[in-house]
């Protein structure tokens, strides 16, 4: 058996982590992934995180975190002699991945077009803040702004705290998801047809669709979306105060309803239609913050969780993934002797799934800024000296 993508290769031309995050999933499932850095300008992941003394060897937390299974290589993309280098790989390869701002790459001769002349087959994947085209087609934005311009921050937070920022870059991950998936279906899509594809993936067509759910409801009724905090709904799915913490409580359907309310002795509340609920929120939501206050917070989850009542007592980031489910999961690769210009043991996730057989894995440790230079570049048929003679002229590191 083998993993999916074994076989494939891929040209990153990413940097920071929407796109570095989509080629690492797919490397996790066998892909060959060629990182392309200009010698002079490292993906500036590589100085992020909060490890400085990583981050001043080009080694930083954030790198790691999407790094795994990846070769490097370095080359200047601006030089005629780096863009033939691209073109070479990229005549070999099956998927071409960049994220820079709109046609970048096409004006050093490497864009979609350029690369299908001489690979038909090429898929070819762009990721921007608001695409190709369009009135902003041109303009450049990350995470946190597009957070802001769609709407995201406003309704996330409350009334005291006014609009707030998630706090992962949820944009930047779900956008590298979303590509993962467009490029393993343009791939599936050539598997049957022979055809190859262009990609044009944005994060703020993924903040949209993150957001899908409750703008479908607001383009529906015309009502103005407000802050998406826990207290909207139903009084059983929602939070409160035990004794100690804070709990999330998730009994959300007529069922789960009324199971609780015949649990905690009030079976007066069962079995109420969801009009009732809706017109008695208050009143439910008074005895709920009584009622869950007489317990600590996981007292009520080990109750409500024996019961299948959806429950869990907030936690810490250090909590959760010290939680024996996380473990049993095991979704994290501890590096135990450190790697390349990293000392120690440190942690990298891998992936939110698992396979039955051959599923995602991590084979080797993301690599020091150019590590494979000589290796890709013989694979190309250049000989010691031309390798040389790029290195002398800074075409590559």
């Amino acid at each position: 058996m083998s993993r999916p993508f074994e076989g494939i290769k891929v040209i990153d031309i990413t940097h920071v982590l929407a796109g570095p995050f989509s080629t690492n999933q797919l490397a996790l499932l066998g892909a060959d992934v060629i990182k392309i850095e200009n010698p002079e300008d490292p993906d500036q992941a590589r100085n992020s995180g909060s490890d400085h003394a990583l981050n001043e060897c080009n080694m930083g937390t954030s790198f790691l975190t999407t790094g795994s299974n990846k070769r490097s290589f370095t080359v200047n993309l601006k030089t005629k002699k780096g863009q033939e280098i691209i073109r070479a790989l990229a005549k070999e390869a099956d998927v071409f991945v960049e994220n820079y701002r709109s046609g970048a790459l096409s004006a050093l001769g490497i864009g979609y077009e350029d690369i299908k002349k001489i690979n038909p087959d090429i898929i070819y994947c762009s990721l921007t803040a608001w695409g190709q085209e369009g009135p902003r087609g041109q303009q450049t934005a990350y995470d946190q702004v597009i957070q802001g311009y769609s709407g995201m921050m406003s309704i996330t937070g409350n009334s005291k705290t006014g609009p707030m920022r998630c706090g992962p870059q949820l944009i930047d991950f779900a956008t590298g998801t979303t590509a993962a998936f467009a490029i393993s279906s343009a791939l599936f899509h050539r598997e049957r047809t022979g055809k190859g594809q262009y990609i044009d993936g944005c994060l703020t067509d993924t903040a949209f669709i993150l957001m899908g759910a409750q703008i479908t409801g607001a383009l529906r009724t015309g009502k103005k979306l407000d802050y998406q905090t826990p207290d909207r709904g139903q009084a059983t799915h929602s939070e409160y105060m035990a004794k100690d913490k804070m709990l999330l409580l998730g009994a959300s359907n007529h069922r789960q309803h009324s199971r609780f309310w015949e649990l905690v002795g009030q079976p007066e509340r069962a079995y109420k239609s969801d009009t009732y609920r809706q017109q008695h929120r208050s009143n439910e939501a008074e005895a709920l913050r009584k009622l869950i206050a007489t317990k600590t917070a996981q007292e009520w989850e080990d109750f409500l969780q024996d019961n299948h009542i959806p429950a869990a007592r907030q936690r810490s980031v250090e909590e959760a993934i010290d939680d024996p489910q996380v473990n049993h999961r095991n979704i994290f690769h501890r590096y135990k002797d450190g790697s390349h210009g990293v000392d120690g043991e440190y942690t990298v996730p891998v992936a939110a799934f698992k396979y039955a057989k051959e599923g995602p894995r991590v084979d080797n440790p993301p690599p020091a800024f150019g590590q494979h230079n000589a290796e890709i570049l013989r694979d190309l048929g250049y000989s010691n000296d031309q390798i040389l003679e790029l290195k002398n002229s800074k075409i590559i590191g």
